[in-house]
């Protein structure tokens, strides 16, 4: 079964344009120390059941997935929920 685990910051190659990429994920461990995550082991982790990303909004888990372009890239976004704001891209830079 995945390990949930909750995506507290990113990094993009372009932190203000909407349109670049996710380079990596990161977060919290249960010790309070931080772990980072390149997209492509984030995807690969989904993909083989190892984890299953989710950012909290409002109190909310909302779920992470993993989506395709139109040129079969993928890449990562939230699932549609109650907010008009994109969860994962407004998360802070990742140190």
């Amino acid at each position: 079964m995945a390990q949930s685990v909750e995506i507290k910051c990113i990094n993009k190659s372009d932190r203000y344009n909407i349109h670049e990429r996710i380079l990596n994920i990161g977060g919290l461990n249960n010790d309070g120390t931080r772990w980072k995550l390149s997209l492509n082991a984030a995807i690969k982790g989904i993909e083989d059941g190892e984890w299953a990303f989710y950012v909290s909004k409002a109190g909310r888990k909302v779920n992470v997935i993993i989506v395709k372009t139109s040129l079969g890239n993928k890449y990562l976004k939230t699932e549609a929920d109650t907010t008009e704001t994109n969860n994962l891209l407004e998360l802070p830079e990742c140190n």
